[in-house]
C-alpha cells in the first residue's frame, strides 16, 4: 500500500525558515518522480517542485533560491527546506508521486501524478 504522510508544517513569521518532510511508504523515492504541490483556498493549486529518478528536479520560479527539495533514502523520506518565506508562501502542502510517469511529462502541471498526501499547513505571517 502507497502512503504518504506530510509532517512539520506550522505558523513561521515573513522571512524565516521551515522544513517540511513526508514519509513514504509502497515504494522507494529515489526511484520515482517525487515532490510537493501546495494549495491555496480559491486559487489554482501549484506545483512548487518535482524531482527525478535521477536527482534532477524542477522549482516554480516563486520558489527558487529558497526551497530545496531533498531525499533521505534509509529513511524513504522527503523534504522541502523553505528559507525567507513570505506570506504569499501560505498554503497547505502536499507530498506527491508518480509512478507511471516522468515528472518532465507533467511538470508543472499535476495530471502524472498517482499519489497525494493528506497535506500539510503552513502559514507565514507576523
Amino acid at each position: 500500500e502507497v502512503r504518504l504522510e506530510e509532517s512539520g508544517g506550522g505558523l513561521v513569521q515573513p522571512g524565516g525558515s521551515l522544513r517540511v518532510s513526508c514519509a513514504v511508504s509502497g515504494f522507494s523515492v529515489s526511484r520515482y518522480c517525487t515532490g510537493w504541490f501546495r494549495e491555496v483556498p480559491g486559487k489554482e493549486r501549484e506545483g512548487v517542485v518535482v524531482i527525478d529518478r535521477v536527482g534532477f528536479s524542477n522549482y516554480a520560479d516563486s520558489v527558487k533560491g529558497r526551497f530545496t527539495i531533498s531525499r533521505e533514502g534509509p529513511k524513504n523520506t522527503l523534504h522541502l527546506q523553505m528559507h525567507s518565506l513570505k506570506p504569499e508562501d501560505t498554503a497547505t502542502y502536499y507530498c506527491v508521486a508518480a509512478i507511471s510517469a516522468e515528472c518532465y511529462t507533467f511538470w508543472p502541471g499535476s495530471d502524472g501524478l498517482d499519489y497525494w498526501g493528506k497535506g500539510t499547513s503552513v502559514n507565514v505571517s507576523s
